[in-house]
């Protein structure tokens, strides 16, 4: 479920494997935003990137998967917006900010194994300049998901799980699980998003 070579394979064919729309919670906490710059840790195929993009933000899409950075890579060509996008290579699990500071860092459904969602965020945080936002959204645990394996079950979290890889000097603005409908298979289901939407105070 979270490794560099099934991502690989997944992107490697010719159709898309999400819808290119952007996240719901992406818009529900970023559309009142001032554009700035902002990074997108787990880009996937770019559909939050370029939707930043078209509201006037300067954009870094950050994914592991080099597939799926070539596919947003054409995906942002075609939309017109290139010009407003960097894209880097790099895994969540290892990511460094490299003294580089965002207005908003994001992250959507990444989900690491072993808890490992706490440490994500906190490199996430790092990359929040003074006044900037984090908003990370995943997975709750849901009988929706119970396909899955026990695995892939323990690293979806709650948001307030995430809570204890904050710095200090954040306050946290949203920390709940909001429901949301999405279709599997042809069929309708009810599931809920992890929200954590943080801001570093300045």
């Amino acid at each position: 479920m979270f490794g560099p070579s099934g991502w690989e394979e997944r992107y490697s064919g010719e159709e898309k494997v999400w819808s290119g729309d952007p996240n719901p919670q992406l818009i529900a906490e970023v559309s009142g935003l001032p554009p700035g710059t902002a990074l997108d840790v787990g880009c996937g195929e770019g559909g939050d990137v370029i939707w930043l993009a078209r509201r006037g933000w300067r954009v870094t899409g950050a994914d592991f998967s080099a597939n799926g950075l070539a596919r947003a890579g054409r995906h942002a060509e075609g939309a017109g917006v290139a010009d407003r996008i960097d894209w880097r290579l790099a895994d969540a699990r290892t990511f460094s900010a490299d003294g580089r500071a965002y207005d908003l860092v994001t992250s959507h459904y990444l989900h690491p194994p072993d808890g490992g969602m706490v440490e994500v965020t906190k490199r996430l945080a790092d990359a929040v300049t003074p006044g900037g936002h984090l908003l990370v959204v995943g997975h709750a645990p849901s009988e929706v998901f119970a396909h899955l394996s026990a695995g892939q079950h323990r690293a979806m979290f709650l948001a307030e799980d995430l809570l204890p890889g904050l710095p200090e000097d954040f306050e946290v603005l949203v920390v709940e699980q909001r429901p949301r409908t999405l279709s599997r298979d042809g069929v309708t289901v009810d599931v809920h998003d992890s929200t954590l939407l943080a801001r570093r105070r300045t």
